[in-house]
């Protein structure tokens, strides 16, 4: 799977695909670090505009990045999130570890 991506102002944004299952977020996790350490990003910037079906692998590879971030002292937001995204976070407790404000905290 290709992802489109991209450092902007030390951040890395990151689009969903349409659908994010457990077969894509083993890789994804792996590319999204390689990209953290190699960039030294201060934020990582998941944005679900386009992501249709996403199962509970979700909540891993936000967690993951979470905890790498932590090390890094960055922060992980997820934006453009559907209704069915955003109960997702709030019944996983994603909601308390992962920011959904991006951009209104100046970055």
């Amino acid at each position: 799977m290709e992802i489109p991506y991209k450092i902007e102002k030390e951040s890395l944004l990151v689009p969903m695909p349409r659908e994010v299952d457990h077969h894509a977020a083993k890789s994804m996790s792996r590319e999204i670090d390689f990209l953290i350490d190699s960039w030294h990003v201060k934020s990582v910037v998941f944005d679900f505009e386009n992501t249709e079906f996403m199962d509970s692998s979700v909540i891993g590879i936000m967690i993951g990045r979470s905890r790498t971030m932590e090390m890094y002292r960055g922060r992980v937001y997820a934006i453009n999130m559907c209704e069915r995204a955003k109960r997702i976070f709030e019944k996983s407790a994603l909601d308390r570890i992962i920011s959904t404000d991006y951009g209104t905290d100046g970055r």
